[in-house]
């Protein structure tokens, strides 16, 4: 992979001994699957991964009846001498982020939607930063595409700008705070929404002449199998040739430890993988239009051209699907069903099909699908068209069969 000398970023330390940004090695990380509530498995989980080479682990926790298990987990571990720095990853609640920040080494947090008022989220921001000093917690501001304010779309769009403005206002406060210990992620599930989001906030700090926080990068939903690695490598890398990227996340519909050989093979540019190095030495050039085909002289396969080419946005020979990995809040089997819509899908093409675990981040991150598939918890789903339900509380045997159905029916009328 050709790359830029790195960007040099401020240093972050998080927990005693892991840097990141400043010229630090990489960091790879991932984030559990299992149910935070159940203690013993989220423990067991932490353990697998963190000995399978992830140096920060992220649990979800999905409200305050959550706190009092992460500080069991936290104990556990430490008493075992696994000090793997955790990552508490909140969503909507500023009380439940507070409230964990003393027990965590960092917090994902999008502080916008710690309310819908804007001028609320901002003072809720405030008091989490405040918290976050007092414990020396590192903070991830997590923008997402699909998940801006209107304060920000109202002006920018729903656009990678827009993502790169308000990953600015959030960095902007941190600043005013005197507060520095934080990271920041622009994450999307299109490649080249992604990739120019990243640049665009590079270019926006650097034009403000402010220092640069470290950058997560990462494809968000990208899926499984080959095609979920392919996506990734192809954003991923593209952000890396332009010398941006302190830690990665491959997010994978599998389980988490299957992230962590794609995301060190990206960190550590090792070589021997032909379908990794082929999307990660021609992704980046097609997705920044530096070519428009892979050479046919590359012996790159005709499989591995198609996958290539639709993981730039460059060509799309079948549906491009959208799919989470899973946390502790999904409430369903992920990985099965994602398998069975890509089955029975696959004959499809020009449409992009999205499988998410829950409705917390669900409808606003795929917000690029023409259809969606989005678990409610206790056996319901919802379907999606163009961003809006058309169907809830749908049984989880029937969904399926109704999305094929509804799919088949909307295209019917579109002929």
């Amino acid at each position: 992979m050709e790359t830029k000398n790195r960007i040099i970023t401020r240093t972050v330390r998080i927990g005693k001994n892991l840097l990141m940004g400043g010229g630090n090695p990489i960091v790879v990380q991932t984030m559990c699957n299992t149910h935070t509530s159940d203690v013993e498995a989220t423990v067991a989980q932490i353990r697998e991964l963190s000995e399978a080479g992830a140096e920060l682990v992220r649990i979800t926790v999905p409200g305050l009846q959550d706190v009092p298990k992460v500080k069991e987990i936290m104990d556990i571990l430490r008493s075992e001498g696994n000090f793997v720095p955790v990552v508490a990853d909140i969503h909507f609640s500023a009380d439940t982020a507070i409230a964990v920040a003393p027990l965590v080494e960092k917090v994902r947090i999008n502080p916008g939607n710690f309310h819908k008022n804007y001028e609320t989220a901002r003072e809720l921001f405030v008091k989490f930063i405040a918290v976050c000093k007092q414990h020396d917690t590192a903070i991830r501001i997590g923008v997402n595409y699909g998940s801006l304010g209107a304060q920000i779309t109202e002006k920018f769009g729903n656009t990678p700008l827009g993502m790169a403005m308000a990953a600015l206002d959030w960095i902007k406060m941190c600043e005013q705070e005197d507060f520095h210990n934080y990271v920041v992620s622009l994450k999307a599930s299109n490649t080249v929404t992604m990739s120019r989001a990243y640049s665009s906030l590079v270019n926006l700090l650097k034009e403000s002449d402010m220092e640069i926080p470290p950058m997560h990068v990462g494809v968000t939903e990208a899926g499984g199998g080959d095609t979920g690695r392919i996506k990734s490598c192809v954003g991923i890398a593209t952000v890396l040739s332009e010398g941006i990227g302190d830690t990665i996340r491959v997010s994978l519909t599998e389980p988490p430890v299957n992230e962590i050989p794609v995301a060190r093979y990206l960190a550590h540019a090792e070589k021997g993988d032909p379908m990794l190095d082929a999307a990660i030495t021609w992704g980046p050039k097609l997705l920044k239009g530096e070519i428009d085909r892979i050479p046919e002289d590359a012996g790159v396969s005709q499989y591995l051209d198609d996958e290539i080419m639709q993981a730039a946005r460059r060509r799309f020979y079948k549906p491009d699907y959208i799919a989470c990995p899973g946390c502790g809040r999904t409430m369903y089997n992920l990985q099965e069903t994602f398998e069975q819509v890509k089955a029975r899908t696959s004959h499809l093409k020009d449409i992009v099909i999205a499988v998410m675990g829950c409705i917390v981040n669900g409808p606003g991150e795929m917000a690029d699908a023409d259809w969606g598939y989005v678990g409610e918890g206790g056996g319901k789903v919802s379907i999606y068209k163009k961003g809006q339900p058309i169907l809830r509380h749908v049984p989880d045997y029937e969904a399926i069969d109704k999305l094929l159905e509804l799919i088949t029916q909307h295209t019917e009328e579109d002929l």
